[in-house]
């Protein structure tokens, strides 16, 4: 659908918007209330299951070991990413609420992209987590302090706000002068940046050299951190304790898995798909992108993590009695 045929509200202006238009996803208006409803219920799912992680972790002494941490922090970047453009998109495939501020669509940008580089980041530290933990086990209070994992923490945030910032910047001096109009359900990079009456590429090759150089890094870290473990894991003698450390760092594969791979599909459909793969195929994988992590994480932690998955069972269990105890 080509964006001359959405209508009348998608016009033109001389100079830059006082707000865009996201069209949702091209192609699929027929569809809009079950993706409205499917967002939701996944939406609603994230919520709840990373609050709960998150409440089960600071309330119980016992999960305060740096691997729990890490996943409540992750859980709250989890929360930050899909509360960034879900409950716009519902808004967009409900009502038809497609109008969104111009500093509002920036502001939504950045909050967005620095939450994925965030949550890459994290998992680096949880990669290295299990690499201390399973290979250099006596020194794993020694190197995993907590003054040490808050300059973790620290640095990761510090390194998405230094990516987002400078390209947040030249993106906002552009010039918008033409359509208002943004073919995407949220305030993706390229998307805005295809709007800009000038030169695109400084911003464009600057996103893509840095997310390449941060996803690439953050990856190799990652798998140099699993093949040492492995080896490690395979070097004990014990088929116990060898079945006991892979299932430790399963859920943090399953959970890298479902964040690299449809990300990095989505990353370069988005670049080299053009013509190729069609635009709502595309938007839709930069939206699963965003909500299907955030979903799934706190039910695979839930699930794989033994500890977690006793103390949330206790708390609801727990909850359920007062509330039997204060009917009766």
């Amino acid at each position: 659908m080509s964006l001359m045929m959405l209508g009348p509200a998608y016009n033109h202006t001389m100079e830059s918007p006082a707000a865009f238009i996201l069209v949702g996803i091209p192609g699929l208006q027929s569809s809009y209330l079950w993706l409205a409803i499917f967002l939701s219920a996944m939406y609603t799912t994230a919520l709840l299951g990373n609050t709960l992680i998150m409440t089960v972790i600071c309330m119980d002494s016992t999960l305060q070991e740096p691997m729990y941490c890490f996943l409540c922090v992750l859980a709250a970047v989890d929360i930050v990413m899909a509360s960034s453009v879900v409950p716009k998109m519902v808004s967009i495939f409900c009502s038809g609420d497609s109008s969104i501020s111009f500093n509002g669509c920036f502001t939504q940008m950045y909050f967005v992209h620095a939450a994925t580089v965030v949550e890459t980041g994290l998992l680096v530290a949880m990669a290295f987590d299990r690499y201390v933990a399973i290979c250099k086990p006596l020194h794993y209070s020694r190197i995993l302090t907590p003054k040490m994992m808050l300059r973790m923490c620290v640095t990761i945030i510090i390194r998405a706000g230094m990516f987002m910032t400078p390209l947040i910047w030249m993106l906002i001096h552009l010039p918008f002068c033409g359509s208002n109009v943004v073919p995407h359900s949220y305030c993706e990079h390229m998307a805005v940046a295809k709007l800009a009456c000038a030169d695109l590429m400084p911003s464009s090759l600057y996103s893509l050299i840095c997310s390449s150089i941060i996803v690439g890094s953050d990856v190799a870290f990652i798998t140099t951190s699993y093949v040492l473990i492995l080896r490690a894991v395979l070097g004990l003698s014990s088929k116990n304790a060898q079945r006991k450390a892979l299932s430790t760092c399963g859920s943090h594969v399953v959970v890298m898995a479902l964040y690299y791979l449809p990300g990095m599909v989505s990353i370069y459909v988005a670049w080299l798909g053009q013509g190729i793969v069609p635009l709502h195929i595309q938007v839709l994988l930069a939206d699963l992108y965003l909500i299907i992590p955030p979903t799934l994480n706190p039910i695979i932690y839930g699930i794989r993590t033994k500890q977690i998955r006793e103390r949330i069972w206790s708390l609801v269990m727990h909850c359920l009695l007062d509330h039997s105890n204060k009917v009766l």
